[in-house]
């Protein structure tokens, strides 16, 4: 969105019309809103902007929630903006390490700030991209004299009277997703600034989960985050906002539940042992820390592989940083006798996992054409230079 469709919608009356169409979900409701807003005169431009930011609040409703319906959305920041849920934990540590004012430098759609904010302190934000930042300081409006939108490029701000700094760097490289391993130097800012900042000052550093951990600075605290299922990011946590003695963390939201794992370090790997009655998903976020050991050695559990990260055990037990499921049979991995094998079980609804081995999960499931009132999980994996489908039933925590 080019900064003059955005004043077209920050008048009265854009904001008037935008929340009258309210979100936009469908093709259809999205052709009649099209067409009335032309029958009533608007130009091409406006419209397009009323458009795509009623579009924005229907997706940003998976991330926000009812706030969406009130915010302000550019379609980069919406995709890269924190959780609330996330946010609030990020919040959270701050004020408890006595952060009075923190700048948020990078801050994006604002969303971070939106949790830095709504826990009391008073918020210094700030992003290069001007469009990006008038749609921050729609968002943050609300909070009063209480944050500062500026824009401005981060190594440019004045930092006096901030006690400690966020930083959300931009990967500069086109196509790189949350899973990519982006270079240091391909962040706006760049890393080579940002972490000798965080050296000298408290901070927090949100870096994609697949951040190369050979660039860990040795004295921040890494903490992955793995939200319903799904592994978010990582941050780097420096000065007052690190942990004494931890420096690997795991933490797994799921709903209204919350759990967390910490270690001084990596952890130790478990022995890969023979398949046992159950066995066990670690989240990605304890994949990522590298403390799946540990939860394995809480479970009684070893590896199937030493290089595939499925647990198994022959006890009873389950964890908050694993899916557990129990084990049905080991099936035959060709299509065909497969299909065959899940079709006498009645199986009709099946989630299939895949770790290790070259299967697209949906284009499988087509060919399988299943049948039945059963459901079951189907891990298709291997062990060794083997290649095998193993069949199982979520086991609830």
């Amino acid at each position: 969105m080019r900064m003059d469709q955005l004043r077209a919608v920050l008048t009265p009356e854009g904001l008037r019309r935008l929340d009258e169409l309210g979100p936009l979900a469908t093709t259809d409701h999205t052709a009649r809103a099209v067409s009335r807003l032309r029958t009533e005169g608007l130009d091409p431009d406006t419209v397009t902007a009323l458009v795509s930011q009623a579009h924005l609040r229907a997706r940003g409703a998976a991330k926000f929630g009812d706030l969406a319906a009130g915010m302000l959305f550019t379609r980069a920041g919406l995709e890269q903006s924190t959780r609330p849920v996330v946010a609030a934990r990020h919040a959270a540590r701050f004020r408890d390490a006595g952060i009075g004012r923190v700048a948020d430098l990078g801050c994006g759609i604002g969303g971070d700030s939106l949790g830095f904010a709504g826990l009391g302190m008073s918020v210094l934000a700030v992003d290069a991209d001007e469009v990006t930042a008038a749609v921050a300081a729609y968002n943050l409006a609300p909070f009063g004299d209480a944050v500062e939108v500026r824009h401005a490029r981060a190594e440019d701000v004045d930092l006096g009277g901030v006690d400690a700094v966020w930083l959300d760097p931009a990967r500069r490289v086109a196509g790189h997703d949350a899973q990519a391993r982006v270079a240091a130097s391909e962040y706006t800012p760049s890393l080579e600034w940002v972490f000798p900042l965080a050296a000298r000052t408290s901070a927090g550093i949100k870096l994609g989960p697949a951040f190369d951990r050979a660039e860990i600075p040795a004295d921040a605290e890494a903490q992955w985050i793995s939200v319903d299922g799904s592994t978010v990011e990582l941050v780097l946590f420096t000065g007052t906002l690190a942990r004494d003695g931890v420096r690997r963390a795991a933490l797994v939201i799921r709903g209204e539940r919350v759990h967390e794992i910490t270690a001084a370090g990596d952890a130790p790997d478990v022995d890969a042992r023979p398949m046992g009655a159950y066995l066990h998903e670690p989240e990605g976020a304890v994949i990522r820390a590298r403390l799946i050991g540990d939860v394995a050695r809480a479970l009684e559990a070893g590896t199937i592989d030493p290089h595939i990260a499925y647990l198994t055990s022959d006890a009873a037990l389950t964890s908050p940083f694993v899916q557990s499921f129990r084990v049905r049979d080991e099936l035959p991995v060709a299509t065909k006798p497969l299909a065959k094998a899940l079709r006498a079980r009645g199986i009709g609804r099946l989630e299939i996992k895949k770790r290790g081995v070259d299967v697209d999960p949906a284009a499988l499931r087509r060919a399988l054409a299943l049948r039945g009132d059963e459901s079951a999980t189907l891990f298709v994996t291997r062990i060794g230079d083997r290649r095998v489908a193993l069949l199982a039933d979520r086991v609830d925590d």
